[in-house]
């Protein structure tokens, strides 16, 4: 597996039912942060998604995801960190720079990883 750190300490999210979605008020920091984006050529590779939690995912614990293409359904669970063979990130979150590390990062990171997918199976975008 490559050394991708997923074993940080997660900070709390909302569940989703209470996690506020986009609407009208974020239409200016969609605009700055589109702008960064597209400034360092990233407009069509990365975007945003809505952070919550479904379930606990402990600190050695990630989500893997895969896919059925011939079905077109997505699949995610959970796996041991430290045991997947899911190795390419495709969900990150920022780390608060106040906060700093969370204790598994290193020194200075400034996103975590939440999401990995196994670049051998049915990953989005793997053919």
């Amino acid at each position: 597996m490559t050394d991708i750190n997923v074993s940080a300490p997660r900070a709390s999210l909302p569940r989703f039912q209470e996690a506020e979605p986009l609407g009208p008020q974020d239409a200016e920091f969609v605009r700055d942060l589109a702008a960064v984006l597209a400034k360092h050529g990233n407009l069509n590779r990365f975007g945003l998604c809505l952070l919550h939690d479904h379930f606990p995912i402990a600190a050695d614990e990630v989500l893997v995801e895969t896919n059925d293409s011939t079905a077109r359904t997505l699949h995610t669970h959970v796996e041991k960190a430290d045991g997947t063979q899911h190795i390419k990130a495709s969900q990150w979150r920022f780390l608060p720079h106040a906060e700093g590390a969370q204790g598994g990062e290193p020194e200075g990171a400034v996103f975590q990883v939440l999401m990995l997918c196994l670049t051998q199976d049915l990953c989005p975008g793997n053919d």
